[in-house]
């Protein structure tokens, strides 16, 4: 009976959850040992993440540069030079603009509130709202603008420990972000190599294919993300522009960092335009809809295909659900990042199964092959 028992699945699958469930349990109470680890992690995740993503932008001018005769290290210099007097150029030439604007905006909320307040009022009075104190919602929401500012103010003098923490985080992610962006130029050829040494060398290829995959997803995506923002954010602030919607750049700017977030980021970035103009002249609110729609139109059937084209080919409701569980894991940055890291998630998952499906063939091949050679010589048999 106890042979039977220790022999059975139940008793291996039992001790299997067992050892796994103790396992989670002491690594509950040794949690203060990997608390330095996280720490490590978690001061690096900014700096390298900045880099990497820098890197993808910047390492294909490396490359068509070389193609001139060019060292690699005389082509990262002059990128990092080009690059450096792009952020000069764009800090000076636009930068004051957007400061303004905000600045504008910002002076002009209390106009705004006024209008709003005032739109809700005239609601009121309709037919269909006679039943609904619009006023007495408006009064509990209390929109006044000194409220607001007090409201801010008192926020952030109970947080200015905080901000002076990020400020310091954010200086030293300045300094630091250089220097990886530097070396990850300059020796980004070696990684391949190192990471092979650690793997079979039956698997050193299949491995190399995986990584060249990975990095190939890496590249569409964050590349096509650049040219899609730019482009959206370009033709939104001339779109508006023409339209003669105040503040364009700044929303112009808006809608084109929001473009970031696939499905959402559009009506984003329509929402602060449209809640600007839609009191003082709902027909430019409905103009500033089109254009976005016009943009919009252009970048999925132009700017999309031919920058990004299918290569992460994830179906829209997939999408959806990574953006809303990313989204509640991580907030804004997993909104962000959710997608590419499904997107890389998905190749290695498809690359194993395709490995596993491989391995799964080749001993079959020999039996095949020994019986097609007897079936050709019989007499052999």
């Amino acid at each position: 009976m106890f042979e039977k028992l220790r022999k059975s699945k139940l008793m291996f699958w039992s001790l299997e959850l067992l050892i796994i469930a103790s396992f989670a349990f002491m690594l509950t109470k040794i949690n203060f040992l990997f608390a330095p680890v996280g720490t490590f992690f978690s001061t690096l995740f900014a700096p390298v993440l900045i880099a990497g993503f820098l890197y993808y932008l910047l390492n294909p001018i490396v490359n068509f540069l070389m193609k001139f005769k060019l060292r690699r290290i005389y082509a990262i210099i002059l990128v990092f030079v080009l690059f450096v007097v792009a952020i000069v150029w764009l800090a000076l030439s636009f930068i004051p603009s957007l400061v303004s604007q905000i600045s504008a905006l910002a002076s002009n909320m209390p106009t705004i509130v006024k209008n709003t307040q005032a739109w809700l009022t005239d609601m009121s009075n309709l037919p269909m709202f006679k039943d609904l104190d619009i006023t007495k919602y408006v009064e509990q929401l209390n929109l006044s603008y000194g409220d607001i500012i007090q409201k801010f103010l008192s926020g952030l003098s109970s947080g200015l420990g905080s901000v002076v923490g990020t400020i310091a985080s954010t200086t030293m992610t300045i300094v630091t972000v250089p220097f990886i962006l530097f070396y990850m130029l300059k020796d980004s050829d070696k990684l391949v190599p190192n990471i092979k040494r650690f793997f079979p060398e039956n698997r050193r290829s299949q491995i190399v294919e995986l990584l060249g995959q990975m990095n190939q997803t890496l590249a569409n995506y964050i590349s096509g993300q650049a040219i899609e923002c730019v482009f959206v954010g370009t033709f939104t602030f001339l779109g508006y522009l023409i339209l003669g919607v105040d503040y364009a750049f700044l929303f112009g700017v808006i809608a084109g960092l929001t473009n970031l977030i696939p499905y959402l980021g559009p009506y984003l970035g329509l929402a602060p335009a449209f809640l600007v103009t839609v009191f003082n002249s709902p027909i430019q609110a409905f103009l500033c809809c089109i254009v976005v729609l016009i943009v919009q139109q252009l970048d999925g059937n132009i700017i999309y295909p031919n920058v990004i084209g299918k290569s992460l080919q994830i179906h829209p409701l997939t999408i959806i659900l990574v953006l809303l569980v990313a989204g509640n894991l991580s907030g804004l940055l997993g909104i962000f990042l959710g997608i590419p890291f499904y997107a890389i998630c998905k190749t290695v998952v498809a690359f194993v199964v395709k490995v596993v499906r491989e391995d799964y063939q080749k001993p079959n091949e020999p039996e095949t092959e020994s019986k097609e050679g007897l079936e050709d010589n019989p007499e052999e048999g």
